[in-house]
């Protein structure tokens, strides 16, 4: 499968979600920046509200793409011991990366929302979503978040994902929608056609038109 770009992508998910159209108790959750994209879609769709989480990956000395752990919005910790074991990561290395890319996230949240506060999601219907799953660390970092803030439902959706991840994700969440599961996975951005880096202000745009669109409604 592939997806002309991310709006298409989100507005396909949308359908899959159409049970939730209108829910005063759902909510969508987009994992910046690509996210957004996805999400805007999905709760244009279904007249829901969209707001961020923001977490980020731990990369490895040298290879930032391969991820080692990942950090939520709450600035909790997710590492894989077995991968710092095999690579020998120092732990002033990891707690230099935890005080930076805590500043990261408070940064985004700044940015987008004008300011670092995050939402209780105490039995809320959450639709997480982004525009795809790698590694699954910022995922699984987001997923972490949302279950500690006991939501009502937790739903996944996003457009691809690889297959080895499956079963775990199933586990950990109440609904898993993907839209396109394979091995032969190498990156996200092999699954869509247009697939640009979106800017801090392009996200703030996307939240405050579904935010005025909600308050219309």
């Amino acid at each position: 499968m592939h997806f002309k770009d991310r709006h298409e992508a989100g507005i396909k998910l949308a359908e899959k979600l159409k049970e939730y159209k209108n829910s005063k108790d759902a909510i969508v959750l987009a994992i910046p920046r690509g996210g957004v994209e996805v999400g805007y879609e999905i709760a244009k769709a279904l007249n829901v509200k969209l707001e961020i989480i923001v977490t980020k990956k731990i990369g490895l000395q040298g290879d930032e793409e391969f991820a080692i752990g990942s950090i939520g919005p709450d600035k909790k910790v997710m590492i894989n011991e077995e991968t710092i074991r095999i690579y020998n990561v120092p732990e002033d290395y990891i707690e230099g990366q935890k005080k930076e890319i805590s500043k990261e996230i408070e940064r985004r949240y700044r940015a987008y929302k004008g300011k670092y506060e995050l939402q209780s999601l105490k039995n809320k219907i959450v639709i997480l979503t982004d525009d795809g799953i790698a590694t699954g660390f910022t995922t699984k970092a987001a997923i972490n978040y949302i279950k500690s803030q006991k939501p009502k439902k937790l739903i996944l959706a996003v457009p691809v994902a690889p297959s080895n991840l499956n079963n775990e994700i199933k586990k950990n969440v109440d609904e898993f929608i993907c839209l396109h599961s394979t091995n032969l996975f190498f990156s996200i951005s092999q699954f869509y056609d247009y697939f640009p880096q979106l800017e801090d202000k392009e996200v703030k745009n996307y939240l405050k038109e579904i935010s005025v669109k909600n308050n219309r409604n």
